[in-house]
């Protein structure tokens, strides 16, 4: 099963061996408190009615919004705890960019800025190659003329997510290449989960918590840790 939980939109899904068996995706929100409960019972009940094992719950593990992970975390640690279950996080970042890999039109010498919006012209944002191996950690910047040169200049880099709109008349490199659209949801997560499930790499579920990117205190403002929903 996975949660995702990070940015106003609220979605689950249920997978199986590569394959999406099941989603639901709320794009009216933030309204994760009343909706996520209600979509994980959903997925638990078709689960059962098709005979379905559930082996572990994955979770969008951020960065992203404050109260949006805080009610995915505790969703995830309850299903664990109750069905006995592992914990998987992954994040928010990597699963924002699964649907960019999957473009065949995607060069073969691309690398790829997901970014999540912080409000006024900060995001949280990485840089990753297409194997999904980070060139730049994440980390929360402020967007100028001059962000993200040091690549620009070698590579063309795709810009997306929530944070990536607002960008376009700041970043004008003509290597920088803009998608609009692209949401973290659950049914993107499935690809990264059963990678972590085969190796075995999981959460501790009594001590997981969100990333929140609380390193950034003493040199970010306060509001790119505890952004609006």
């Amino acid at each position: 099963m996975h949660l995702e939980t990070s940015t106003t939109v609220c979605s689950v899904a249920l997978s199986e061996e590569r394959a999406l068996l099941y989603t639901k995706e709320d794009f009216d929100g933030p309204s994760h408190a009343v909706t996520l409960g209600v979509f994980v019972d959903d997925v638990l009940s078709m689960a059962e009615s098709a005979g379905k094992h559930i082996d572990a719950v994955a979770i969008s593990c951020g960065p992203g919004s404050y109260t949006g992970l805080r009610i995915g975390a505790s969703m995830a640690k309850g299903i664990c705890y109750g069905l006995n279950l592992p914990l998987i996080a992954l994040p928010t970042l990597k699963v924002l960019s699964v649907p960019i890999l999957l473009d065949d039109d995607l060069p073969e010498e691309a690398l790829l800025c997901p970014m999540i919006d912080a409000r006024r012209m900060e995001v949280y944002s990485a840089i990753y190659d297409r194997a999904l191996h980070p060139l730049k950690d994440v980390s929360a910047d402020i967007i100028t003329q001059e962000s993200y040169l040091e690549y620009l200049e070698k590579h063309p880099v795709w810009f997306f997510g929530n944070g990536a709109e607002k960008c376009k008349e700041v970043i004008r490199h003509p290597n920088a290449h803009f998608v609009s659209g692209v949401n973290p949801l659950a049914r993107w997560m499935f690809p990264l989960a059963e990678k972590a499930f085969a190796e075995e790499q999981f959460a501790d579920v009594a001590y997981f918590e969100p990333f929140y990117l609380k390193e950034f205190v003493a040199t970010k403002p306060r509001n790119l840790l505890y952004d609006k929903d």
